[in-house]
């Protein structure tokens, strides 16, 4: 989470739009994000710039020689206010929608124009952006949070993300590979699709093609900052990575331009990201390809309020589950959108897990009987805040196939304070906070132990039951529960059905010894009273 100065310096930045005349929200995030776009292209120029010497890779450049004066190390040192305008205005712009031309980003760029027309407000702007900590590595992520909780605060209709250390870990239980094509049916800002490309590149970076910078963090403190290159990845895997491996919709058109951004800026040059509801029926119709058996990967957090209108979603989503419900639709399009083998992370309310409606149990039957369930990871309350206290849970699930026995873990420990101020509970060797920390490193490493377990009992002919000990203990944090035991619950997934509480007999001592202690404590008593009596 980004400090207090940090707020300080955006809500700063904030009030001199609406002082410049902005007041559209809406309209200050975009003038914003288009300025931090300005400035991280000049920032992944440069490091681009650096891996290539290191690497001997050639990379594309985003500015043409004749075209330096438009980065950001260039521009933002104009000290003549109207001389800047012009080059932002006229040049910059023209920039980015020139850039971006030939691909799908450039759909969303083909429109930026610079709203700013007082030139001292634009000084003001790029000098507070300049200022800003985009060159670490997660504040550019909370940055964008925290524009983004200004939509809500200001009565709009907006959206906060996923947090960033519950993604890493939805991300690295799938272990996305790079010849896979991963979604988010409800992207917002493409944090997840943005996580699986960080993801990529960590895993496919040898020693070598592991870079070091010092970067200032959202304290002022100098650090340094690993930069993954990803030198391992082949050639022809990059040019999958880069325009055909992630897609992502949503039907929030502010959302899509920062998530184009912000996929762009993490190296992927050409993302797919759509305007579509992937409940409504038109996305059959404009997406035919996409909507159904399309996918490896998908990585999601639906909206989990509110009721739709049966007449405006796909009917096949409603021969699968009867509902109005968002929350369970999307469980059913997901799966449509998996092809058979393709694998999901969902984040859902826990009401999923135990409700009793006919829809409730339909979906909980649906990923049991005709899919693999494969884990049920319970989050605490507080994992939202200060955005919603509601309990969630994460689904693993595979398309296609049946369960055998569905694995459960109870976090209680995300590596953060579960009150509203959300503080890192957890510091590294430097004193530095660390962001994936408590049950979560715990949760990834007994998953692939629970996976490794079941692969090797399948392959020793058994694929009923899982034998041995290993998680079977319900009073640990956790365990397996076989489909059998499910179905005699109704499919229940909570995991307080199944959790086994010790109970430890208490020892207390007979009432006539605590009489005689309490009797001894009086005398004591006493005796100061008259001791305090004789010196008066």
């Amino acid at each position: 989470m980004i400090t207090g100065d940090l707020k300080n310096k955006i809500d700063k930045l904030w009030l001199e739009f609406w002082q410049g005349g902005i007041a559209n929200p809406l309209t200050v995030i975009e003038q914003i994000t288009f300025l931090m776009f300005a400035r991280l292209l000049d920032i992944n120029e440069s490091r681009d710039e650096k891996r290539a010497s290191r690497t001997g890779l050639s990379f594309t450049p985003r500015f043409k020689d004749n075209e330096q004066h438009l980065r950001w190390s260039q521009f933002s040192h104009i000290e003549d206010a109207e001389r800047l305008m012009n080059v932002v205005r006229d040049e910059v712009f023209k920039h980015f929608r020139l850039h971006t031309s030939d691909s799908r980003f450039g759909d969303y760029m083909k429109d930026a124009r610079l709203a700013i027309d007082k030139p001292s407000l634009l000084v003001k702007a790029i000098e507070m952006i300049d200022a800003l900590p985009l060159e670490a590595g997660d504040t550019k992520g909370d940055l964008y949070e925290y524009l983004l909780s200004k939509l809500s605060t200001a009565g709009i209709n907006g959206q906060f993300r996923t947090p960033r250390h519950i993604i890493k870990l939805m991300v690295r239980l799938l272990d996305p590979q790079p010849d896979e094509v991963v979604a988010d049916p409800t992207c917002g800002t493409a944090g997840f699709l943005v996580t699986v490309m960080e993801y990529l590149l960590e895993t496919y970076s040898s020693e070598h093609g592991i870079l070091q910078e010092q970067v200032v963090d959202d304290k002022g403190k100098t650090v340094i900052q690993k930069i993954y290159t990803g030198d391992l990845l082949t050639q022809q895997q990059w040019q999958t990575v880069k325009s055909k491996m992630f897609h992502g919709f949503d039907f929030d058109s502010t959302m899509l331009r920062i998530a184009a951004m912000n996929l762009y800026m993490h190296g992927v040059e050409d993302p797919d990201i759509h305007y579509q509801d992937t409940l409504a029926h038109s996305f059959a119709d404009h997406f035919p390809h996409l909507e159904q058996n399309a996918f490896n990967v998908i990585l999601a957090n639906p909206p989990f309020k509110g009721s739709l209108d049966e007449d405006t979603i796909n009917p096949p989503i409603l021969r699968m589950v009867k509902t109005k419900k968002t929350e369970l639709l999307f469980i059913a399009q997901i799966l449509r959108m998996l092809k058979t083998g393709g694998r999901s992370a969902t984040v859902v309310p826990q009401g999923v897990l135990f409700g009793s409606s006919k829809a409730h149990q339909a979906v909980r039957e649906l990923l049991i009987e005709q899919n693999q369930l494969e884990a049920v990871i319970n989050l605490p309350s507080g994992v939202f805040k200060p955005y919603a206290g509601v309990a969630t849970a994460i689904l693993l699930f595979t398309k296609g196939g049946a369960t055998d026995q569905v694995w459960f873990y109870d976090v209680q420990d995300d590596g953060f304070s579960l009150d509203d101020k959300r503080d890192t509970l957890y510091q590294d060797e430097q004193s530095n906070p660390l962001s994936f920390a408590g049950d979560l490193p715990k949760v990834l490493a007994d998953y692939r132990r629970w996976q490794e377990h079941k692969n090797a009992a399948i392959q020793n002919g058994g694929n009923a039951e899982i034998s041995g000990a290993l998680f079977s203990d319900r009073a640990q944090a956790c365990f397996w529960v076989s489909k059998a035991d499910l179905a005699a619950n109704k499919y229940d997934l909570s995991i307080n059905r199944y959790k086994e509480t010790v109970h430890v007999e208490e020892q207390y001592d007979s009432p006539k010894e605590v009489l005689e202690q309490w009797m001894g404590l009086v005398d004591e008593i006493q005796g100061e009273l008259k001791e305090l009596e004789g010196m008066l």
